[in-house]
């Protein structure tokens, strides 16, 4: 099955209190699931990472075989896709997380967007930051 990511990630303070999003779509554009989390402090390159890994974990976990990852951090898409080297020991970290969950079974591609066409992912970042969850 092949399911699309659309994922955000937020610091308020940079490190500060952070906050995870994620709109999940089929292959045919239908809504699958929507999230949010809270993560307490993090800084907001963290915050794009954790939201890539968690929301990864979650389309296998809904069975996903490919997904499309789309997120508006240039620094995440770029370094997940080689194309950038990782400096910062905490993104190593969880690079390397996100790397391990691409096997034989799971293919994983990653689109860089702009944040107006992330709109949903955007949304339901004012809807955890306004519940503070």
């Amino acid at each position: 099955m092949k399911l699309k990511l659309y994922t955000d990630g937020w610091s308020r303070g940079n490190p500060g209190e952070a906050w995870i999003w994620v709109y999940i779509t089929d292959e045919n554009d239908k809504e699958v699931e929507k999230r949010y989390k809270y993560l307490w402090i993090k800084t907001n390159n963290e915050a794009e990472y954790t939201a890539a890994l968690l929301w990864i974990k979650r389309c296998i976990e809904l069975g996903a075989t490919q997904i499309e990852l789309f997120a508006d951090s240039d620094l995440v898409i770029k370094q997940l896709s080689g194309q950038w080297k990782i400096k910062k020991e905490e993104l190593k970290i969880l690079h390397t997380e996100i790397k391990n969950l691409i096997t034989n079974n799971i293919t994983i591609v990653f689109h860089w967007i702009p944040r107006e066409l992330n709109k949903e992912a955007d949304r339901l970042s004012n809807v955890a930051m306004d519940k503070k969850c």
